[in-house]
């Protein structure tokens, strides 16, 4: 994650670029109102220094000849009162347009730029929750929210501040270089002598803090990672006496951010002087070559005087351009990670024209092969189908009637927990079929596939809300009393009424203010409250204490009643009364019957089970042992 947050990438990119203003499209007319409030504050800012010229020239020296576009609206030097008046109230008109003009674009681009930020977030956060499982196996969650956070508030710096202030500089220096020209263009190259050196300046400067910046991002990304996985195990620190320790570590990570900085401010500390004195030799060579000239009636006294106005301002948007640059650098780099994010092909999507099962909730698997990727193929060699993929599960068939209750058991990574994921196609298999109540899941919507099931999983998920919220999942036709006898159903009602707001007590951030019991009983009043064709338990019993386990138990005994119901267990015991037990054994299905005609075959669920036995009487024994030893 520290390596893909380095990259900064170019300060300019047209592709990427073509592609952020695209977000700025419904909002043209704004977008538009904004650009010609810049062009217009441009025009403000570098009119004064003229408006003192005129003064100077007509009112104040009167010197001869014409003194602009102006003259026909001002008073003639024999009225230099009114005239300096009207001059003023000019340049006061002109500091007040100028102020208007700022606010409006100011205030128009921050809008816009919000409004293009919240389209974005809203695209980003769609998009994810479109891409399939497999996706986030592969990417960690605090990359992912960086996506959703950093980087788009690095666009909307650019909107509402980079782009704004770079086009707003170039007008002004435009303005300023056309004007300083006409009006005396030797006086303006003299005065422009000192560009090369602001530009080499500038350029040492970008490098510099280029590199600096990207050290400063790359340690901001060390101590996010760092500070997430030592909060988040902040127990296990504790519990081993490791808060010292990880106290040293995290201060020389923040330390690599602090020296990083310094080379940064190291950086503007040196930049900043150096064009100030270059700009201040620029003012001085404008006084020495311009009185000189003016003293021999070449010029003018008011040109000089503008000059050294325009000198003083002509090198502040160079300065704003070079910090200017950083914030494209950083946006580009920015909008190239989030566009790559946006590009990720949804792999898992529902038909154009999806076909609706009806019925009671019958499973097929039909000659299923299924693997999670694909094996590293070395060049020249063309395996063979068979061979092209690391398989999971390997021509498993099976049928589950409606109404039967089935337990699927194996050993860690025999492929149990796949069957569940592949059966609500948050995978899609490479060869074979899936069919639920006849139709092939790839031809039903993800909706209605997914509506038809109701999920426990081994380690229930609670969101920030209440409990009803947790329980109702955004279906508004799932009523408090649905909830509250979904509750009563599944042996959870009466630690709800013990809390003050009952259903409506609020549930802190993954439900870290309750046991694991008891989140567990709020995801079985969940699946009961959805009234789902097909129960679906992924060890949902694997992580209780006996006396949840008994109350888990007669839930269970709620939910399965006339449902079709597909069970993954571990614990044997908790499956003894299925109707049905297929047994997984390296990705292939190696058995199928009741718990006595398995145990009956003495073959694969019968070592499970004696494993299981002899575990249990050796936790026993030990038990005796210890209470012998008491006594």
């Amino acid at each position: 994650m520290a390596a893909e947050e380095e990259v900064l990438g170019k300060a300019y990119d047209s592709r990427l670029m073509k592609r952020l203003l695209g977000y700025l499209r419904p909002y043209w007319w704004q977008t538009l109102v904004a650009l010609v409030a810049i062009i217009l504050k441009a025009a403000m800012d570098v009119l004064g220094p003229y408006l003192t010229k005129v003064a100077v020239d007509k009112y104040l020296v009167q010197s001869p000849g014409g003194h602009g576009i102006l003259d026909k609206w001002l008073p003639g030097p024999d009225q230099p009162w009114a005239g300096i008046a009207y001059v003023s109230l000019l340049y006061v008109g002109a500091l007040s347009f100028s102020f208007i003009f700022e606010f409006t674009q100011t205030y128009v681009m921050q809008w816009v730029g919000q409004k293009a930020m919240f389209d974005l977030r809203t695209q980003i956060f769609g998009h994810l929750q479109r891409l399939h499982v497999g996706f986030f196996d592969k990417n960690p969650v605090g990359r992912l929210v960086t996506r959703v956070t950093s980087d788009v508030d690095a666009l909307n710096d650019m909107f509402t501040g980079g782009v704004v202030a770079i086009f707003e500089d170039i007008f002004v220096l435009l303005g300023i270089i056309a004007i300083m020209l006409s009006m005396d263009w030797k006086l303006a190259l003299i005065t422009f002598a000192v560009l090369p050196l602001i530009f080499w300046a500038t350029m040492l400067f970008r490098a510099s803090v280029r590199a600096s910046y990207r050290l400063i991002r790359t340690a901001i990304a060390k101590i996010n990672a760092y500070t997430q996985e030592h909060v988040s195990g902040i127990v296990v620190l504790q519990l081993f006496n490791r808060e010292d320790k990880s106290f040293e570590e995290f201060e020389k990570v923040n330390k690599q951010h602090m020296l990083a900085f310094k080379d940064a401010i190291l950086a503007h500390a040196i930049y900043y002087p150096v064009v100030e004195i270059l700009s201040a030799t620029a003012v001085a060579c404008a006084i020495w070559f311009g009185g000189n000239q003016v003293m021999r009636d070449a010029t003018t006294l008011g040109i000089v005087v503008a000059f050294i106005q325009y000198a003083q301002r002509f090198f502040r948007p160079i300065q704003d351009l070079s910090e200017k640059y950083n914030i494209l650098q950083s946006a580009m780099a920015s909008s190239e990670r989030i566009f790559k994010l946006l590009d990720t092909k949804v792999e898992i999507t529902s038909p154009a024209r999806p076909v609706d099962a009806e019925g009671p909730g019958r499973i097929e698997f039909e000659h299923v092969w299924f693997a999670y990727r694909e094996l590293p193929r070395d060049e020249g060699v063309s395996p063979s189908d068979g061979d092209a993929f690391d398989w999971i599960l390997r021509d498993v068939s099976f049928v589950i009637e409606p109404g039967e209750n089935v337990a699927i058991v194996g050993h860690t990574g025999a492929g149990t927990t796949t069957i569940i994921s592949l059966l609500l196609r948050f995978y899609d298999i490479q060869k074979g079929a899936i069919r639920v109540d006849g139709v092939d899941i790839r031809q039903m919507s993800l909706d209605g596939l997914r509506r038809r099931f109701g999920v426990v999983l081994q380690d229930p998920f609670l969101f920030s809300g209440t409990v009803a919220q947790n329980i109702r999942l955004g279906t508004e036709d799932i009523s408090d009393a649905d909830i509250e006898r979904a509750a009563e159903d599944v042996n959870v009602a009466d630690f709800l009424r013990t809390l003050p707001s009952g259903i409506h007590e609020s549930v802190r951030e993954r439900g870290s203010t309750l046991s694991t019991g008891q989140k567990q009983l709020i995801s079985f009043a969940r699946a009961l409250a959805h009234d789902p064709k097909i129960l679906v338990l992924d060890e949902a019993t694997s992580s209780v204490d006996t006396e949840t386990e008994v109350k888990v138990r007669q839930a269970l005994r709620k939910l399965v009643e006339g449902r079709t119901s597909v069970i993954i267990a571990h614990r044997l015991s908790t499956i003894q009364q299925a109707d049905k037990i297929l047994v997984m054994h390296k990705g292939k299905l190696r058995e199928m019957g009741s718990h006595q005609e398995l145990l009956t075959q003495r073959g694969i669920y019968w070592k499970l089970y004696q494993l299981q036995y002899k575990d249990q009487e050796a936790g026993a024994l030990l038990q005796n042992m210890g209470a012998t030893a008491g006594d």
